[in-house]
């Protein structure tokens, strides 16, 4: 049968069939005719938020939910395959991807249908059927002579979905786009729900990009939704909610609250949050933020954030999960990998002795570095949420972006045009995950590049070099890098270069700041 008013403007060739069927598209319907007008008004309330900030508006913690910080309430507890979650992986969906990420020794891996992910059309339909042969334990890849299928035990599946502002739009009821949420997240719970609890696992997830308490109230009611039309268990889905916005950490109570039954903890999304300074608060001279490399995680304003996440996950029973070390080893330079592995080491240990209860690394070779920091803290114990940290962190310490020896370098400048440069390349070619100068860069990095380009340029910061920093220069640095990159990025990455330096432009020196780098670049991806 044909679903009244869907309509699937992508290939459903090959095993595509078996993800788009009809009963899957009834599903997906009856989640954008339920939930869509919903959506669109919070994301029109960012707007409203974001000029009140541009106004002078100070983020603070709310009046109005005052009776939730304060009150005795705890989540659910978790489910067995998410007790233990000591060292998590993270990246895309692509087939080998998940089989290694599967089996590399890490407790937890995030399929990444967001920022590690290139939005295409095969991207993320095919990475819908690796999941599904992913939650059944199936999965299996012939390259030439090398066989990859998954180990006896491997790490638990958790998918992020893209965020609520992100739309797909090979996917179309009455002749709108389906929100890009709605269809990863749909897909995965109506497909793979069954396989998944068979298997002693579930279908759990990573909530990106909120704002407020009130967008994890619209996952919960999707997940109340999805559960009652399939037959399963309330609380049977379980999602931990990426606190990566400047407004979100002031509302991590309230946003647990909302997914209490659905909740599975929270987790410090630093990239995206060092982004979200600069996009809510980022005109004002105050939060002028430095190098990127000076923004570390031992700075004020990101120790407070730290800081109280661990408290509030555990003051709710809920795991704390630490952020991502997006280090890439490199096995040419033995003494720049162990100097780095130094410093995740230290980073680690930080968190742990913070009280979290996991982290995130972005490449294999860390799982054991982890491992080794959160075992000697943990021991036998899958967490340590028991552990009940004394911190209290105000407002004013959550915005207190001062920087001792704060720098503002012509490198650092041309290295921020360089790396958005070359990502969003990639990106358009397909990759969403790109391995620059020994680091994993995704989206999340890309958007601290070019809105630091466009803060710099707003304030006009005069760098080491005495050189003020303008539209013209960055527009001069610009065709430099992009020359730069010809010779060094793949064929089809320098086919695009071109194309991605016109889409850095266009935000990074915008009059006014570009929501998201990913919404322009998603209507010229092929």
């Amino acid at each position: 049968m044909a679903v009244e008013g869907v309509r699937v403007l992508g290939s459903v060739d090959g095993r595509r069939a078996e993800i788009l069927t009809d009963e899957a598209l009834a599903f997906l319907n009856a989640l954008h005719r339920t939930f869509e007008a919903e959506r669109r008004r919070l994301l029109a309330a960012r707007g409203e938020r974001w000029l009140r900030l541009q106004a002078g508006e100070r983020p603070g913690f709310l009046d109005a939910t005052r009776s939730v910080r304060e009150s005795d309430w705890r989540v659910s507890p978790p489910p067995a395959a998410l007790a233990d979650r000591r060292v998590e992986i993270t990246g895309p969906t692509d087939r080998k991807m998940v089989i290694n990420a599967l089996n590399c020794g890490a407790r937890v891996f995030m399929a990444d249908f967001e920022d590690a992910n290139s939005p295409t059309w095969a991207n993320m339909i095919d990475g819908q059927v690796n999941l599904a042969d992913a939650a059944r334990r199936t999965i299996e890849l012939t390259e030439g002579d090398r066989q990859y299928r998954l180990n006896d035990e491997i790490a638990t599946l958790v998918v992020r979905p893209r965020g609520w502002h992100l739309v797909e739009r090979h996917l179309t009821v009455d002749g709108e786009p389906i929100a890009g949420s709605l269809f990863d997240c749909g897909l995965y719970v109506f497909h793979n729900a069954r396989a998944l609890l068979e298997r002693g696992s579930g279908p759990f997830y990573y909530l990106p990009k909120m704002e407020s308490h009130l967008e994890a109230r619209l996952w919960a009611r999707v997940f109340d939704f999805a559960e009652d039309h399939l037959g399963l268990e309330r609380g049977t889905i379980r999602a931990t909610a990426l606190i990566e916005t400047v407004l979100a950490a002031f509302e991590m109570d309230e946003i647990l609250y909302e997914l209490r039954e659905h909740s599975a903890g929270l987790n410090a999304g630093r990239w995206d949050y060092i982004f979200s300074i600069i996009k809510q608060l980022g005109a004002r001279p105050e939060f002028l933020l430095p190098n990127r490399t000076q923004v570390t995680m031992t700075v004020p304003f990101m120790a407070a954030y730290s800081r109280l996440l661990a408290a509030t996950c555990h003051r709710r029973g809920a795991h704390a999960i630490g952020g991502m070390s997006a280090f890439i080893p490199n096995r040419r330079d033995t003494a720049v990998t162990e100097r780095a592995i130094d410093r995740v080491r230290e980073d680690k240990r930080r968190e742990a002795s913070q009280g979290f209860d996991g982290t995130w690394v972005a490449h294999p070779d860390l799982v054991p570095v982890a491992r080794e920091v959160f075992d000697d803290v943990l021991g036998d114990r899958p967490n340590q949420v028991e552990v009940q940290p004394q911190v209290v962190a105000t407002a004013s310490e959550l915005l207190d972006l001062s920087i001792e020896g704060a720098a503002f370098t012509e490198a650092e400048l041309r290295n921020n045009v360089q790396v958005a440069i070359w990502y969003i390349a990639a990106w358009l070619d397909g990759t969403g995950a790109v391995a620059i100068h020994n680091l994993m860069e995704d989206a999340a990095t890309a958007e601290i590049s070019r809105s630091q380009v466009w803060q710099w340029i707003r304030h006009g910061v005069v760098l080491d070099t005495e050189t003020r920093v303008t539209a013209d220069l960055v527009r001069t640095i610009a065709r430099e890098e992009t020359e730069g990159l010809r010779s060094v990025v793949a064929p089809g990455v320098a086919a695009r270069l071109d194309q991605a330096r016109g889409l850095f432009e266009a935000s990074a020196l915008a009059e006014a700041f570009v929501e998201f780098l990913t919404l322009p670049a998603y209507e010229v991806l092929e």
